[in-house]
């Protein structure tokens, strides 16, 4: 957090024990990330900016555990959502960690970078019977988007507070200081002045990350993520309005290159797995 209670990155916090923390940072912010944590680091913690010595797979689907398990003797299923075990992995000392950002089940896993083409090949090939197939960022997005889960430079950055971002949960005062509590403590007791709500399109046009949004033929605020989503068969999307606004049925008009294009907001997620 920043001391105005904003976003500095979205990352995982891995509790290797009481006195160490294995954290997985955006790639592209891990130097400012390490250098923001160095200059907070009030208790005087060791702080290494490991990034080097890591590479991660990320293998999601409701085929995962299936494609992966015959890899690891590690029991799979016994590893909870969002937790993770030590084990090996094709011969490869691996973090295993049941996370990933696509709103379905799956696996990440760390390991030296020199066994990066191998773990990658190797279950490339015996996960080709069960369509598994590389995807990249773009897919990626389209995937987490369906799922209505937060992106860092887009629903959040250095602007927006968990309140805002509909991330109360990851936000607790009440456990003692962190940098930007009596920022969020009083943003709370004020109110709001926008909340991120979901919206689909009404017809073919597309919103994509920065349009304007119109409430009412007011300017309302910009569009965070938008795209189609390929499951769900629609264009979806999601936005910061004012948070009456935000209400399941609210009409809204979306600027697409000059059209003012009709949508309407809708709950969140669009998409829920089965469990």
């Amino acid at each position: 957090m920043t001391e105005q209670g904003t976003f500095v990155d979205d990352l995982l916090v891995h509790k290797i024990s009481g006195t160490h923390y294995f954290l997985c940072v955006n790639a592209g912010n891990q130097d400012q990330d390490f250098e923001h944590i160095r200059a907070h680091n009030r208790a005087g913690a060791q702080v290494e900016n490991a990034g080097e010595r890591y590479s991660q797979l990320a293998i999601q689907g409701p085929k995962a555990l299936g494609i992966l398990q015959p890899f690891t003797s590690v029991p799979l299923e016994s590893i909870k959502y969002y937790h993770f075990i030590h084990g090996a992995v094709d011969g490869v000392d691996c973090l295993i960690a049941r996370t990933g950002y696509t709103g379905e089940d799956g696996f990440e896993i760390y390991f030296a970078p020199e066994h990066s083409e191998k773990l990658w090949s190797n279950l490339l090939e015996a996960g080709a019977s069960h369509g598994l197939l590389p995807c990249g960022l773009g897919a990626r997005n389209t995937l987490r988007l369906e799922a209505s889960m937060c992106l860092y430079g887009h629903e959040i950055d250095d602007t927006t507070t968990p309140w805002e971002a509909g991330l109360g949960w990851i936000c607790k005062p009440e456990k003692g200081e962190f940098l930007g509590r009596e920022v969020l403590i009083r943003q709370k007791a004020e109110g709001l002045e926008r909340t991120l709500a979901g919206f689909e399109m009404q017809d073919r046009l597309i919103a994509r990350d920065g349009c304007l949004i119109s409430i009412g033929g007011r300017r309302a605020g910009r569009v965070t993520s938008g795209s189609p989503a390929p499951f769900l068969k629609k264009n979806i999307g999601m936005a910061y309005v004012p948070p009456a606004s935000r209400t399941p049925g609210t009409e809204i008009t979306v600027e697409i290159r000059g059209n003012q294009a009709p949508a309407r907001i809708v709950p969140m997620p669009f998409y829920k797995r089965l469990k």
